[in-house]
């Protein structure tokens, strides 16, 4: 009976040690209330649960996005999250921009590293960041590639957008400034109808996001910023240091996603969770088994 109990004893006292070493193995992961970073989270996590012995615990659209998930990344309760260039350098950091995509991607990685102790991965290869939109139709007409292809004919267009685009200096005035926009006529439009006017022809230019799923809803261009007037917005892994040096497998997990993902494959999976009403979890492992990531 002794001997019976000392065993019971041994084999709870095992189970115990080996239920804290599951639970230690677990990290958050985080995201802001975006489609798109629902997808990235899923991709992340697949990754990380078919790559190691890690489980990932998902805090999925946390209310007031950065601004609360960067306090939480410094008190230790969230783990990792989907960041933006610009975002960390001009919101978190509230550094003077810095229009140049890599100079700015290595002086935020820089700075968070030394402020924070957080590691920035390298960019998963697309840029979220503030747009001009056109139909494809109408680009084919014109041969608009660039914002300064669209500035020479901008006289014959309608350009619509929400009341503070037009006031914000990042938004027309800035850019009537940097390229010599000069619309025939701008619309103010609830942000919600701008793609429903662009649609119905109603205006022929829109500000969009780069990687909204609507742009292939509506089969549009998003013409490329060529004096680089718009922050980049270049999309990467925020990790702990401390998480990372505990878990070094998860530097080539994260490295699976270098330049994986292109704005068009982005806003293509965004189109497919918003507007196909697709799972984001499916969305992401398909995205990954086509890229020979998941089996």
């Amino acid at each position: 009976m002794k001997k019976m109990f000392v065993l019971l004893l041994l084999t709870f006292t095992v189970l115990t040690i080996q239920a804290c070493a599951k639970n230690e193995e677990t990290i958050v992961i985080a995201s802001k209330p975006m489609t798109e970073q629902y997808i990235l989270v899923e991709m992340l996590t697949l990754l990380i649960e078919a790559n190691t012995d890690i489980t990932v615990e998902q805090q999925l659209g946390i209310g007031g996005g950065t601004s609360n998930i960067h306090p939480a990344m410094i008190s230790g309760e969230i783990d990792m999250y989907p960041e933006y260039t610009g975002t960390g350098w001009l919101f978190v950091l509230e550094e003077a921009l810095i229009a140049d995509p890599d100079e700015l991607y290595n002086a935020v990685k820089a700075a968070y590293l030394e402020d924070f102790n957080i590691v920035w991965s390298e960019q998963y290869g697309f840029n979220n960041t503030f747009g001009l939109a056109v139909k494809q139709t109408l680009a084919d007409a014109h041969n608009l590639v660039t914002y300064s292809d669209l500035a020479a004919i901008s006289s014959s267009l309608t350009l619509g957008a929400e009341y503070d685009f037009y006031e914000r200096e990042d938004g027309y005035p800035g850019l009537q400034e940097t390229y010599g926009f000069d619309f025939g006529t701008t619309t103010e439009l609830d942000i919600g109808l701008k793609y429903q006017a662009i649609g119905s022809d109603q205006v022929d230019v829109i500000n969009i996001f780069s990687t909204d799923g609507r742009l292939e809803e509506y089969d549009l261009k998003v013409l490329e910023d060529d004096l680089n007037f718009f922050p980049p917005y270049y999309a990467a892994t925020l990790i702990r240091k401390e998480i990372l040096d505990t878990y070094p497998e998860l530097e080539a997990v994260l490295a699976m996603m270098n330049g994986l993902i292109s704005n068009e494959e982005m806003a293509y999976m965004n189109y497919r969770v918003e507007i196909n009403n697709e799972d984001p979890k499916v969305v992401a492992r398909e995205f990954l088994v086509e890229n020979e990531l998941l089996a």
